[in-house]
């Protein structure tokens, strides 16, 4: 293709120009954990992670990538097979992702809060036997071992040095209970012990159009669908953030606190570093009341998180110079208001750091940040430049018809982060991805935005139905379904209703059927009810019983009506 046809098609490559930054990559034919052990024959001596203070070097992280494979092989996992991950971010957890990835298996990333319907439905789906698991939630994979060959359970001490693990195991005296006599469960420590039972070939050869991961996106249904993606596209995703991020630099380190069964976590706080000699800092559980310990006794170069966590941050009490290490600021998983950005910067300046924030785009089917704002653009709405071979283009909705510069309409996008597909559902792949007239594949996002005449890319709104809380997508019609199984309940509807810290949070309108009278004892029912099928992040704050909802002129209930009347509440 030629440079003016080019530049014609992807106008934002006038800033890969300016900035001296290549908009086309080679992207290697080999697999995740090839990526990292090409990292550490370079770097054998950086930091690959650090855990509360325990530092392991790039050289260490690959033999205990290799001791877990062999692990794994031991137990009998083999090419193809899932392995369930539901994991904070830990060093088991990463360790266990590249392992599975060594041995040809695919991860299948899951959320420890879950509900436990959940986890069945993630497990049955992806059709996998093993899973490793954190010990606070060990009980609900365990109701579910009628399916599964072995559970690996991991203690929050295990990735601890010697000394550190024995002062935690002393201080933290209640521990989770597991039972005696049954082989399925197996503790982590006993797990790599028994690496050394196998001697065979445990680092299979994978290309990088093999699946890798499954990730799970509410679709375009809001009903929780697993993401296929393959090795080319979190490779890429890595590729693709180190080429537009020019801070990544070996040795520099990333405050990992955006977990890793999230897209966004694993791909840009996670696989990203690892894979440019850099260094994750892992916090399985974030506490905006420990941020500024967190950072003072880290000193972080990066910052990565969603609004709620910069939110966190300006207010957050530190010394003039406490983030003078840090060179750069990425928010994604959200909007980000002018009025936050304009905050934050000045809170960066204030503590002593040059970064200004930078503003990411991306969702689960496009293998996390698919577009990120240039360094020195701050306009309002905008999401900025796609990454290197990365198209987009804005449609009118229902329609392959490319919307003029300045008007809205879908996002859609095409290029080497685009997943494989849903897994096992053809139907819903077909739903999102669909061959245009220009040949290319398309995914259809479901987001509304503009194509600017500065050759940026803007975000309008989501066409589908959508709370984000924290970073966390939650999805109404998943609950609604979910409230209206209820023997009493006629009908409900979930809107999102604005939270000071967590941006918005579900409240649920629920009518009844007749003879139903509304009170304590069905609220509760409900709030049960939810508890077992969504995660806990997704339950409504508030409950409100009416005897009729607003409705369309068609007849729909007028959630948006609702919206408005809870915003003349505050």
């Amino acid at each position: 293709m030629n440079k003016k046809k080019e530049y014609k098609e992807r106008p934002w490559l006038e800033f890969y120009d300016e900035e001296g930054l290549p908009a086309n990559l080679e992207y290697p034919d080999c697999s995740m954990v090839d990526m990292i052990i090409q990292s550490a024959e370079k770097y054998p001596d950086n930091v690959a992670y650090s855990y509360y203070g325990h530092k392991v070097t790039f050289k260490n992280f690959v033999k205990k990538i290799e001791k877990t494979a062999r692990a794994l092989k031991n137990y009998g996992v083999k090419e193809g097979d899932r392995v369930t991950i539901c994991m904070p971010n830990t060093p088991e957890g990463i360790t266990m992702v590249y392992a599975v990835n060594m041995v040809g298996a695919v991860c299948n990333m899951v959320h420890p809060l879950s509900s436990e319907k959940e986890l069945e439905y993630y497990i049955k789906v992806a059709e996998s036997k093993y899973v490793l698991v954190i010990d606070a939630v060990f009980d609900k994979i365990y109701r579910l071992r009628d399916s599964l060959e072995r559970i690996i359970v991991v203690r929050p001490s295990d990735g601890l040095g010697f000394l550190k693990k024995k002062l935690y195991n002393t201080l933290h005296i209640k521990k989770v209970r597991l039972p005696a006599n049954d082989n399925r469960v197996v503790l982590w420590e006993d797990f790599i012990a028994n690496s050394l039972f196998y001697q065979g070939n445990y680092h299979e050869e994978r290309n990088a159009t093999d699946p890798a991961v499954i990730m799970y996106s509410g679709g375009t249904t809001g009903a929780p669908k697993p993401v296929l993606l393959s090795n080319l596209n979190i490779n890429a995703e890595s590729l693709c953030d180190a080429t537009v991020i020019r801070q990544v630099t070996p040795g520099a380190t990333v405050l990992s606190i955006l977990p890793l069964f999230h897209c966004f976590g694993l791909g840009v706080c996670i696989h990203t570093p690892l894979c440019k000699g850099m260094g994750c800092i892992l916090i399985p559980a974030f506490s905006h009341k420990q941020f500024a310990d967190i950072i003072k006794k880290n000193e972080p170069n990066f910052i990565v998180g969603v609004p709620t966590l910069f939110e966190a941050l300006i207010n957050t009490k530190l010394k003039p110079s406490d983030l003078s290490s840090v060179t750069a600021v990425i928010c994604g998983g959200d909007a980000l208001t002018q009025t936050l950005r304009d905050k934050v910067n000045s809170y960066l300046k204030a503590h002593g750091s040059s970064a200004k924030i930078r503003v990411g785009y991306g969702l689960t089917e496009g293998s996390g940040a698919v577009c990120l704002s240039p360094e020195n653009a701050f306009s309002d709405g905008i999401i900025g430049a796609p990454m290197p071979d990365m198209y987009f283009k804005i449609v009118k909705p229902d329609t392959f018809n490319v919307q003029p510069i300045d008007e809205d309409g879908e996002i859609c996008i095409s290029g080497p982060l685009v997943m494989m597909g849903y897994l096992n559902d053809d139907a819903e792949t077909a739903q999102a991805i669909k061959v245009h007239e220009d040949g290319r594949a398309w995914l259809h996002t479901g987001d509304i935005g503009h194509l600017g005449k500065d050759g940026l890319i803007y975000f309008g709104q989501r066409l589908k139905r959508m709370i984000i809380s924290s970073g966390y997508n939650i999805y109404p019609t998943h609950l609604e379904s979910v409230i209206n199984s209820h023997e009493a309940v006629l009908t409900s509807t979930v809107i999102g209703i604005d939270h000071p810290y967590k941006g918005q949070v579900p409240k649920a309108f629920i009518v009844l059927k007749p003879g139903y009278k509304a009170g304590k004892k069905i609220e509760r029912e409900i709030r049960e009810l939810l508890g077992r099928n969504v995660p806990i992040y997704a339950l409504p704050t508030a409950y409100e019983f009416r005897d009729k909802l607003p409705t369309t002129l068609v007849g729909k209930v007028a959630f948006k009506k609702l919206e408005e009347e809870e915003k003349k509440k505050k």
